[in-house]
């Protein structure tokens, strides 16, 4: 651990003379957090934690959140001046390889990840083996998971040099295999990604492109692409990286790892909330139809959700939503939608809310979900390819906890323990005398 223990806490057992002194280490920053791994061999006890919202199950160098105060840091960088400054994938290099690059780095770094965006061409036919009408998320999952099959001569986790192609390779390839689950839902070609275009450009013209005519990427939203893809590149230890970390402790391989991260991420309460921020805003319909909505969420009967608000770990303002919610109107301006419907909904739904005893109480802020489903609309994407957006983005984030993970050298199997509340033992009854 990079914390020496110079604290602890004693821990006794109710009528009984066992104890059990437990070290408190300490991070760079945030609480301290108490060694416990000895707790069951002096007293006999497990610890209970469901969704381990006080549980520590690692160590990581990556990404800190302070949720009562708003804080999110990628290796120490504070999320809005990255977001102000840098592009995605010299975040993506900062997360990856724990410093900010030279721009001679960072040229390397970005043609190291160029010159793996094509797929292998035989991934073409895999993508007929789903129905058309297949959710790209469906698509992504069973792709990332097929390309170990296609790309086995790196799947070497003890190898630095197998580890470091393949994080190039799932950090370029997630584009182009987005983009294709998109076009084969659609009935579209193909597009290949272009060597000539930067990482958010080659996406949308991945996604937009016909073969028929020319598009050129607007620049703006290509800017409003990389903004999004730098907010959600890493977050922690969020459902999603938990199950790649989790994964990978049984020494599978990376694209079966962040394969898993795909199908966690897909859930509603995780990857597809912005999804539920814009269906939740089309179910109001207007602006005068707030205050009823809202009576209806602090209803304990019913079971109205207000969706966008509120954070697992954030207590106060998600400081990825301030940052979006700017873009959100630069993007609209530049797509000439001057009076957006679900923009003037949403914005006089967080007035209302912001200024509301009720939620005010109880911390329910603004998250990045509330906005990011109002641009991606507004850029052409269905709502279907939110969450797959969601996991091109979070990729980056995936492979540098895996890489961490497997680089760790207390990092064991995952094995959480349970309470066990079923039947004591008992013996079995032939079918006769039931």
């Amino acid at each position: 651990m990079s914390g020496s223990a110079k604290r602890s806490v004693t821990i006794t057992l109710d009528g009984s003379n066992k104890s059990s002194t437990l070290p408190l280490l300490d991070g760079t920053i945030g609480p301290q957090v108490a060694d416990i791994r000895r707790i069951y061999g002096d007293l006999g006890i497990f610890t209970y934690d469901p969704g381990y919202g006080a549980t520590a199950a690692c160590e990581s160098k990556i990404t800190y959140i302070d949720g009562d105060q708003g804080i999110l840091l990628y290796r120490g960088y504070p999320i809005e001046q990255l977001a102000e400054h840098s592009s995605f994938l010299e975040v993506a290099y900062l997360l990856t390889n724990g410093e900010l690059p030279t721009p001679a780095q960072l040229r390397d770094y970005e043609m190291g990840v160029l010159r793996h965006t094509m797929l292998h061409e035989q991934l073409r036919q895999f993508y007929n083996g789903f129905r058309r009408d297949a959710h790209p998320m469906a698509v992504m999952c069973g792709v990332v998971g097929a390309l170990s099959a296609f790309y086995h001569d790196s799947l070497d986790i003890n190898n630095p040099e197998h580890r470091k192609i393949s994080a190039f390779r799932l950090i370029a390839k997630m584009p182009t295999i987005a983009a294709w689950a998109h076009k084969y839902n659609s009935g579209q070609p193909f597009m290949y990604p272009r060597n000539d275009l930067g990482y958010a450009e080659n996406f949308l013209y991945m996604f937009n492109a016909v073969p028929a005519e020319t598009y050129k990427v607007n620049p703006i939203l290509a800017k409003a692409m990389d903004l999004i893809m730098i907010l959600h590149a890493d977050h922690e230890q969020n459902a999603s990286t938990s199950t790649v970390r989790l994964s990978g402790s049984t020494g599978a391989n990376p694209f079966a790892c962040i394969a898993a991260g795909i199908a966690s991420l897909w859930g509603p309460a995780h990857g597809g909330a912005n999804e539920a921020v814009l269906k939740m805003l089309t179910e109001i319909g207007h602006v005068r139809n707030i205050p009823e909505f809202l009576s209806e969420v602090k209803d304990k009967g019913s079971h109205t959700k207000l969706m966008g608000f509120g954070h697992r770990v954030y207590k106060n303002y998600d400081p990825r939503a301030k940052i979006i919610q700017k873009a959100c109107h630069d993007v609209l301006g530049e797509l000439g939608i001057k009076d957006d419907p679900l923009l003037d909904l949403a914005l006089e739904l967080e007035k209302i809310a912001l200024n509301d005893k009720y939620f005010v109480d109880r911390k329910l802020y603004p998250n990045v979900d509330f906005y990011s489903g109002i641009i991606l609309k507004a850029m052409g994407f269905p709502t279907s390819m939110f969450t797959a957006l969601f996991a091109v983005s979070r990729t980056v984030g995936w492979i540098s906890q895996w890489a961490e993970m497997i680089e760790d050298p207390e990092q064991r199997i995952g094995r959480p323990r349970q309470i066990y509340t079923g039947p004591t033992q008992r013996d079995y009854i032939p079918p006769g005398q039931r």
